[in-house]
Parts: structure tokens; sequence; C-alpha cells
């Protein structure tokens, strides 16, 4: 014996479950059932999904000798204990039901595509385990979705009675007779059968009653009982094929049956709850026909070993006392149980967690005994026994061989064996369709299987952010879906799968989850609660009486797909093994080109917009476009006018794009009504192109095709246009992405300014369109004219204007973020604008700025005043320095603050250099005060600059800049008071001294300990500084009449400052001619001193450190000569050389770094009598030496 171990949760409601989740325990050890059967052992174990039967009662234990032949008081009653199955065994509820497993999906969506092998009714899983042991026929449609087969009983014969009537299966019924070479006939069913079925209801009408007596009903209700068993059966079940068009009485423009919940997902910055857009497809108005609804007591997730498998089932489930689950049969003692009946009672208990089985016998309707058995030991029953590890493996294999078979999801296959064959062959139904000659080729499961391919690939488009790897199959799913249905007849499914799969490309947020819509509804059952075991009792005792033959059995038939040459392989274990890879084209093509990515989104969002705009029936005024004929992108050259009232145009964008409370009530240009499903699928995918758009030229400017970048911007501002047009009101997202596509607008407007030597490429990739984009803007233009954003997105051949069009662009989108919509929500990006803001400030000041200092290289040595358009051009440069300034520190950016800063300081130099007073021989005059006045300005702004840097570690760049033209401004300032020295306003005293402190100011910025690119720079500085001291008070010296103490000291300091240019310059190799000048003045200097001495001694003592001095120069001699033959070999080089490049690259060094010769012959001039004077000296001071010693 074995030990059965059962758990199993019923899940009661009195609304509809199915829109429930399981609220079942995790698996668990307790919730298997094992039965073991000798050494055998088969693993099950069945979760409750739903259960709309109430918590088990106990059944009414009859009388012995009671009639079942007489009926209950509550006969034929609704019961929810029994739920169909007393009805159904009469045949008041029709058989065959054509789509149980697509509610079963339908309504438990999750469990489709991975988790479950199988979803179908119990009486067809047991009759596709029971093949091996029946003669029976079986025709069962299998569809595939993901790795999921749906499984559903396929009646021929009623399929071709439809034929009869409407002509829709004609080509299925002549390759049916084609293929078994006899006409079918329809078999009816006996009198004796119908009563046989009649007991049964009654026997389980009275096992609910709770006196259990036989209480007669009227006449009239049993005759109408037994009329509706003779006629209930043979009315047509299956709906009417889904190509039909839709009615006027159905009162709606959408087919009902396609009217169920669909995926609905926002932009990438477009919904919350608040804005989320209502579902695309009207689920609860016109739900699906109820044909297509799941209507059986209970769904079940039974585990049966390694398959996975979502069952529907009817059966009663008794309870009470001891038994808490039991199932109750109704068996004729004359009537030995077989085995097809025992594995029947097996199965349905296994996949019902019920324990143990209530047997009622019975002769000619009267009660004999009641026999319990529990569920491990009915394969042990006499004349029924089998090994439950054989059933196994059928399942294994069967299933095995389906997967291996049916693989093209969207396909109809036909899974068919004959009464008394061991042939089993699979055809693909859909194939056959398309291959039949006529026209009314229908296929009715066509409709159901696009729809459940859809709602599968919703219900991953929601997970998508936890499990990436489904976006291969999701797009699998919604191509083939796409692939199944008409465009004119289903636009409305066709349009959302295309949005989903634009979605998939784009990983941004989805929406809420959608709700599940009305399902299909199951079929019912007799004792077994089906007809299968009276079926196979009488196909097994009169085999002639059949309806289906195999005398002629074909011996090829090249139409099946897949066939299994015995039924007895089945029995065989691991026979089938599912070796084939399925849907191998699964992978989700994933481009590191970002173009390539956008285009397949503006692809399938334009096939949307298409399947949108053919079912609008009402077309708009505007006459039909042609979608071949490009629309022009409006390029035209922009004057100074139009530069100036860029600012006016550019500011109506925020009342374009304002939020708006009201929602939107008249119809829209293309003839749309607000709230219709095309009203919002459009507004999904006008923003889901403009989304596309912007990416593709975000990635444009990084590739600096700003050409390119310009054009997709535009098109995404006009996608933007399009929505604002249709859309009632904006939310704050939509609004957030509007904003940065007015950013990249401006990013790319300066780009094109920076760039202005590029602009005939530019031009050209401007006007390029594909044939998406032209299509796209038709589709646009059905519902706006696009001219919103024409002014920010226009070629202009004006940097100005572009610059100006880029500052409003930034303008525009920081008034946005700083509106009361977006105050709280945009920070991050209210930064980055400022951020743009600042910089677009700056660059439009510096634009001025080298304006202004065009306009006076344009005068220099021309005897002119400062004009009005030099001042209006500081004016422009300045504001805009400003308001940058004011930008940055509107988020603490201290480093642009300084680079800020330091353009105004040279912004004033340039103001300074305007000032300079030129003479009537247009020789430069002496040094103004406004001169003096803008310096003073610039070294003010430099400090302060500094100071907003606060040190140089943090930003060391920026600060040694700022420190170098701070120093700059000082020795300019020095330079120009010494060589120009304004002698008619102040006295030499006075300008020696602002010249020394002002120099003193700029070697005290010379950083010279600090190793970077310009130390040498500073080092030369320094040099100079010194040297021009030095020549200072060396003049002072020389000049300086009276007090000697003053003379001294400027001695002093001239020596001081002679050696320190002396000593920097020789640590300077580029500046030869430097150090030999200093050399040359500072012997000049000893000779000046020399000649005011007095004592043999002293002079000689001067005379001989001047010859030192002398001796010095040879050093810069040496680096004379050096430069003079690299310059040479520089010079021959090139002539050697066949490439001219080479040549003009080689003049070009010579040039920048070559000696002055002029100032070497110069210097040489000096220093060769200068020389030769201290020689002449010397000597004259030796021979009176002599001849004082004589």
């Amino acid at each position: 014996m074995c030990v059965v171990n059962m758990s199993s949760q019923d899940k009661k409601t009195d609304s509809d479950p199915r829109h429930e989740e399981d609220q079942s325990s995790p698996a668990s050890e307790d919730n298997k059932q094992v039965i073991c059967l000798g050494n055998n052992e088969v693993k099950s174990r069945a979760v409750v999904k739903y259960s709309a039967a109430p918590p088990p009662s106990s059944y009414a234990l009859l009388q012995e000798k009671t009639d079942l032949k007489l009926p209950p008081a509550n006969w034929l009653r609704e019961n929810a204990q029994l739920g169909t199955a007393g009805t159904t065994v009469l045949g008041s509820s029709r058989k065959s039901k054509p789509f149980t497993s697509f509610g079963m999906a339908y309504d438990f969506i999750d469990c489709i595509g991975d988790d479950v092998d199988v979803v179908s009714d119990s009486e067809n899983i047991k009759k596709l385990l029971k093949i091996p042991y029946s003669k029976s026929h079986v025709s069962m449609a299998v569809h595939r979705v993901g790795s999921t087969l749906l499984l559903d009983e396929l009646d021929i014969q009623e399929l071709f009675m439809r034929s009869s009537q409407t002509g829709d299966w004609t080509w299925l019924k002549e390759f049916y007779q084609r293929l078994i070479d006899q006409k079918w006939q329809r078999k009816k069913k006996s009198k004796e059968q119908w009563n046989e079925k009649a007991i049964l209801s009654k026997f389980l009408y009275y096992s609910i009653n709770s006196d259990g007596t036989a209480v007669p009903v009227p006449s009239d209700t049993e005759q109408a009982a037994e009329e509706g068993c003779g006629t209930a059966a043979e009315g047509p079940s299956w709906p009417a094929t889904y190509n039909s068009s839709t009615t006027e009485s159905e009162g709606s423009a959408i087919p009902k049956e396609e009217q169920v919940d669909t995926y609905t997902l926002g932009h990438v910055s477009s919904v919350s709850k608040e804005q989320n857009l209502p579902t695309l497809f009207n689920e609860g108005e016109n739900s699906q026909s109820q044909d297509l609804r799941n209507d059986f007591v209970r769904n079940i997730l039974w585990t049966f070993e390694d398959i996975h498998m979502l069952v529907g089932s009817n059966m009663p489930i008794f309870g009470g006392g001891r038994y808490p689950a039991v199932s109750l049969r109704l068996r004729d003692n004359n009537k030995p149980i077989n085995v097809l009946t025992g594995i029947d009672y097996w199965l349905d208990n296994l996949m019902c967690n019920v324990p143990e089985l209530v047997m009622c016998f019975h002769v000619n309707g009267i009660v004999q005994k009641y026999e319990m058995i529990k569920t491990e030991d009915i394969p042990d029953l006499e004349n029924s026994m089998f090994s439950t590890r054989v059933v196994k493996d059928i399942a294994q294999n069967i299933l095995s061989f389906l997967k291996s078979s049916c693989t093209k999801e969207g396909h109809t296959y036909w899974l068919f064996k004959a009464s008394g064959s061991d042939i089993v062959k699979l055809y693909d139904l859909t194939t056959l369709c398309e291959e039949a000659a006529e026209e009314k080729c229908q296929n009715p499961f066509t409709l159901p299987v696009a729809v459940l391919l859809y709602k599968v690939a919703s219900n991953m488009m929601l997970k998508k952010s936890q499990n990436r790897k489904n976006y291969g199959t999701i797009r699998t799913l919604l191509l083939n879906c796409i692939k199944l249905l008409d465009e004119e007849r289903h636009p409305q499914i066709i349009a959302s799968a295309h949005y989903m799969l634009a979605e998939l490309f784009q990983l941004d947020d989805v929406s809420e989850d959608e709700g599940n819509g009305e399902s299909l509804r199951g079929g019912g059952s007799e004792d077994s609660y089906s007809d299968e075991e009276e079926e196979e009792e009488e196909e097994e005792e009169e085999d002639e009486s059949c309806s289906y033959s195999t005398s002629s059995e074909p011996q090829d038939d090249s139409k099946a797909v897949a066939v299994i040459k015995s039924v007895g392989e089945l029995s065989v274990p691991e026979k089938y093994k599912s070796t084939h890879q399925i849907r191998p084209n699964c992978t989700f093509p994933v481009s590191q080109d970002k173009e390539e990515k956008c285009r397949l989104v503006l692809s399938y969002v334009l096939k949307g917009l298409k399947a949108v705009d053919n079912s609008i029936k009402k077309e708009s005024d505007l006459p039909a476009a042609d979608p071949s004929t490009p629309i022009p992108l409006k390029y035209e050259e922009r004057s100074q006018k139009g530069a100036r009232d860029v600012e006016k145009e550019i500011a109506l964008l925020l009342d374009r794009v304002g939020p708006c409370n009201e929602e939107l009530k008249v119809m829209t240009r293309s003839g749309m009504l607000p709230g219709t499903w095309q009203h919002r699928m459009k507004l999904q995918l006008f923003l889901k192109a403009s989304k596309a758009y912007f990416v593709l030229s975000d990635a444009a400017t990084n590739l600096l095709k700003y050409g390119r970048a310009l054009r997709y911007i535009k098109l995404a501002l006009q996608c933007h246009d399009g929505y604002c047009s249709i859309s009632g009101g904006l939310h704050p997202q939509v609004l957030l992405f509007h904003c940065q596509c007015l950013s990249l607008c401006g990013d790319v407007q300066l780009m094109l300014a920076q760039n202005a030597s590029n602009r005939a490429a530019y031009l050209e990739e401007y006007n390029y369109q594909t044939k998406d984009d032209q299509e796209i803007l038709h589709c646009l233009h059905r519902e706006s004219s696009c001219q919103a954003f024409s002014m920010a997105t226009d070629l202009a051949s004006d940097p100005e204007y572009q610059l100006i069009v880029s500052s409003k662009c930034y303008e525009a989108a920081h008034d946005l973020l700083t509106s009361g919509v977006l105050k709280d929500l945009g920070q991050e990006q209210l930064g980055q604008v400022l951020k743009r803001l600042g910089n677009i400030r700056n660059e439009m000041g510096v634009f001025y700025m080298n304006q202004a200092a065009a306009m006076q290289a344009e005068k220099q040595g021309v005897r002119r005043s400062v004009c009005v358009a030099e001042q209006e051009l500081w004016k422009k440069s300045f504001s805009c320095f400003e308001k940058g300034m004011q930008d940055f520190n509107a988020i603490s950016d201290s480093v642009n603050t300084a680079l800020l800063l330091c353009n105004i300081g040279r912004l004033m130099r340039i103001c300074a250099q305007a000032h300079c007073v030129t003479t009537s021989e247009h020789s430069r005059g002496e040094f103004s005060p406004e001169e003096a006045l803008y310096y003073n300005k610039a070294i003010d702004y430099y400090q302060r600059a500094l100071k907003s840097l606060g040190c140089r570690e943090g930003h060391s760049a920026v600060w040694d800049s700022v420190n170098w033209e701070l120093s700059t401004t000082y020795f300019t300032l020095a330079t120009l008071l010494q060589d120009y020295a304004p002698l008619s306003r102040k006295a030499q005293e006075q300008i020696e001294r602002e010249v020394t402190e002002s120099m003193m100011k700029s070697l005290r910025y010379c950083d010279l300990q600090t190793e970077s690119a310009r130390q040498p720079l500073y080092q030369y500085r320094a040099a100079t500084i010194h040297h021009r001291l030095a020549s200072m008070y060396h003049s002072c010296y020389r000049n300086q009449v009276g007090d000697e103490s003053v003379r001294k000291q400027h001695k002093a300091l001239a020596e001081q400052h002679y050696s320190k240019a002396v000593r920097l310059f020789i640590s300077l190799s580029e500046a030869p001619c430097e150090l030999l000048r200093t050399l040359l003045e500072r012997v000049a200097f000893a000779e000046f001193t020399m000649a005011g001495q007095n004592s043999s001694a002293v002079k000689l003592k001067t005379l001989t450190g001047a010859l030192e001095i002398m001796c010095e120069t040879r050093h810069a001699f040496k680096l004379i000569h050096k430069e003079l033959l690299e310059q040479q070999e520089k010079i021959l080089m090139p002539e050697d050389s066949d490439r001219p490049e080479e040549l003009h690259e080689a003049s070009d060094s010579s040039s920048s770094s070559e000696l002055n010769t002029e100032e070497v012959v110069k210097l040489t001039g000096i220093f060769e009598p200068s020389f030769s004077f201290l020689l002449l000296q010397l000597i004259k001071l030796s021979t009176a030496s002599k001849r004082k010693l004589r």
C-alpha cells in the first residue's frame, strides 16, 4: 500500500475570480500527492487557482433500493455544489466549447509563456493520456504561446455541419474526406443512452438532497427535460467566424471580440496616476462573446511529474466527517470497471487532489450498494489495472511530441487520430487554410490566438524592468500577433502591438497594471462528467457503428507535419524527446547603433499611426497628402532684423506648451473624438516618435553631425507639436521631456554657431529626409501644422541669430522649469539648464567681445575715437556676461563664475585698448586716464575671479589661467606707463612709483615654483620685469642730480634687478637675445659707474667686473649660434622632400620660432665697440699704473 499526502486550497468567491491572484501557500512537500504502485512512483501536486464551488459538504447516502429513475424535488435546479455538472449531462449546456483553454489563459495570463506547459480542459488531458488504451478518435486543436501549449477539442462533425450551412469550413471538409476516403456521418445517441444520462443527473441531485427521498416532479418538467436531451446536443456550439464585420445592432464601431484589455504604456516621462491614459480597449463594456468565457468550477495548477498544467474541471467534490474530500461515481453493477474508466477516475482525483472515490452501484436504476476506494488503489482495481508509470511516460512523450512539432506561434495545429487507428497525426491548419483556393477560408481560432499572444506580451511588458531576457519573447509574440490580424478589421490591436514593439527598444517606465477582461467559457462533463467513458464503452462493444472509418487509411500523408506511427510508442519511456529548439529567432535584436535602434522604433510608430489613421472614418478637410512627396524643412536665410525678432517669436512657445486643466472637447483636425482609443493611441505614438527623434538628435550631436542633429530635433519638436494639438492638457512629465528637447535644440544651435565653417555640409544633412520621416510628417500634418517651433529649428547662416535662438531655447526651458507646474519636479534638470544658460550667455558675450576687438583692429593706425557701434557691442557683451554670472551663481558654480569674470576682465582690457590716444603723426600718445580706468577695472574683475575660486587646489587649471591674466594686466599697465609716460599729467617720480608698484604686483602673480606649461612664460615675464625695472633704475641713476643717497639706492636697485634678470634669462634657453641685451646694458651701467670714479684701483675693479659680465655673453652667443644652425637645417631639409605638405609645415615651424636676426646684428654691433672700449680702458689703466710704479 502507499501513503497519500494531499493538500489543496480551494478559493471561494462570489465575484469573477479570475482577476484575483492565487493566494494559496507556496509549494511545499505537504502540497504533494505521491502515488505508489509496486516499484513505480508518480508525483502529483495540485493547487487550486480558483474555485466557484462552496466548501465540500457531506453527500447523502441513498438507501438501498432507491429508484433513480424517479426525479428528486430539486432536480435540474441550480446548485453551487454541483456547478454545471448536474445539467450538463442532460445536454442543457452545449457540449463542444472550442476555446476553453483560451478562457483559462486569459484569466491566468501570468502563467502563460514559461511557467505552464499545457492549458486545457481536464477532459482533453484525460483523452490524451488514454490514447494507447483507447480506440476512440482524438481531434484537438493545438496552439503555442511561448513554451505553453493550449489544447482544445476540435469537433470535426460539428464543423462540417456548420460548413454545410455557411461554407466556412469547406476546405477542411474536402481535405478530411480525401484523408479518410469515406463520407462522414453524424452519430446520434440512442434513447437508452439518454436514460442513463438522466439517471446519473438524478443521482447527483439525490446526493445533495438532505433527506434523500424521491419526490416526484411534475410530468411536464420531466418531459421538457427529456425533450431537451434529444435536441440540445444537436445545436451548433461553435461561435461565428471572427472575420464577419460588425453589424449595426452591436452598437459599437469596434468588434466585440476585439474589445479586450490591453497594455497601456506611458512615455519615459509622460505618465502618472493622475494623468495615466485610459486603457486602449474597452474591457468592461463590450466583453468577448459568451463562447469565449472560462466557466469551469475549478481552475487547477496541476504538476504531474515534471509537467505543469493549468486545467479546468467541473467535477463535484463532496466531503464531511471522516472523508474531507471524495468524488461520487455511479456504476451499473452489471458492467465491470475497465481500464479506461479506471484511468479516468484516477486522473480526475489527482487533478482535484481528492484522496478517495465513493462508488454507488445500481441495477436498472435501483441503488444496490456503496463502495469507497482510495485514489492510490484505483490502478489496482480488478479488470482495470494499469501502470501509473506508463501513464507518466505517455504524458511526457505526448508533451515532447507536441512541443517539438508545434513550433509556430499563431498557427492552429490539428492533432488527429481516427477511431480504431494506431496512427496519430499532426496537421498545420493555418498552412492548409492559406493553401486553399477559395477566398472564404476561415479559421475561427485566428482572433483568439492573436488576442492571447497580445495579452501574454502585454503581461510580460509590465514586468520588463525586472526581466530583460523576455524582450525577445515579447517581440516574437507581438510580431506573430500582427501577422495573424487584418489591419482593416483589427486596427486597435495592431496599433497597440506596434506601440509595444516600439516601447521595447526604449526602456522607459511602464504604466499601471492593466485589468483582465472577460474570459472564455468551458464545457461541461457527465459521469466522468463527459461523454468520454460512454463513448469508449460503445466503441469497444460495437466498433462497426462509429462515425470514423479506418478501412482506407492512406499509406502516406504528406500534409501531416508530424506523425506518431503507433500509439504503442507513447508507452516507451522517453521515446519522444523535445530536442527541437523552440522559437530560434526569439533573441531580441540588440544594436549598439543608436540610429538603427531608433529607426526601428520609428518604423513601428509609423505602422501604428497608419493603423490609427486608417480606422478614423471621418476624414479631415485637408487634401490627401502624398507620402512620396517630401515635406520641406523650411530653410531660409535670417537677416539681422530676424535675429532681433526671434526673442519675441520663441517667447510664444510658453503659451503653446503651458499646462491646461481643461480636457479637449472638440473633434481634432483629422476627425478624432477625444477619449476614443484612436485619440489615446495617437498621444502615445506621437510621444514615442518625439522621444526617438530626440535620441537620434542627441546621438548625431555626439558624432558632430550638427545638421542631422538639427533635423532630428526639429522632427522631435514637430511630434511634440502634434501631441499638443490633440491633447487637452500636458502632464508635468511631458513638459519635462519638452524641456529636454528645447535644451538639446539650444545645444545644436550653439554648435552650429561655433562651427560655421562647415555650414555647407550641415545644410546637406539638414535637408535629407528618409521615407519614414516623410510619412510620419504626413501623419503629423493630419493633426497640426507643425510650425510652432519652426523659429527654433531653422538652419540660419548668421551665427549671431543661431546664438540668440540657442539662448531663447534655454530661456524657454528655464521658464517652464521654474513655473508652478514643474517647480518641485525639475530641480535636477533646472541646474543643467541654468548651466547651459550661463554657457550660452558667455558664448554670446565672447561673440560680441570678439566683434568689438575686430572692429578695433580695423581702425588700427587710424586716428579715430571710440564709435557708437563699439560701445553697443561692449554693452551687449557685458550684459551677457553679467546674466551668465547670475545663472552660475544660482547653482553655486564658482569655477564658471570665475571664467566669466575673467572674460569681463578681458572685455575691460579691450575697452582700454580702444581708448588709446593717437597723435597726428599716427604715433602712440601718452597713456590716457581712460586706459588706466579700464585696466584697473580689469584688475578688479580678475581679483574677483580668484576670490571666487578660493584656492588653487580645487581648480588648478582655471586658477592658473586667471592668475596669468591678472599678472599680464599688471604688466601691460606698467609697461604702458613706462613706455608712454603721461608726463603732461604726472611727475616723473610718481610715474616711476606707479610703474614699480604695478611691476612688483605682476611679479607677485608670476608663479615660478609650480611646474606647469606656463612656468617658462612666468620665468620670461619675471626676467623681463627685472630687466625693465633695472633699466628704469639705470635711467634714474644716470639722470638723477642732487641727493647722493637716492642715487646710491637707484644704483643698488639697478644692480639687483640686472642680476636677477640675467639669472632668469640664463635659465631660459629660448631667450638668447634678451640675455645678451641685459648683459650689454649691465656693462653700460658699469661703464657709466666707472666714469664717475676717481681712484684708479676702483676704476680697475669696476672695469674687471664689466669684463667678467662680457665673458658671460659667451653663453648667449652659443645659444644664438645654435638657433641659427637649426634654422638653416630646417630651411635646407624640405628641399630633399617630395611631399609639399612637409615643406609647408617646415616653413610654418621655422617662421614661428625664427630668431630675430636683425636684433642679433644690432646687439652684435653694440657688443663689439663696447668690448673694445673696455679692453682699451683696461690697457690705459694698466699703463698708467706701471708708470706710477716706475
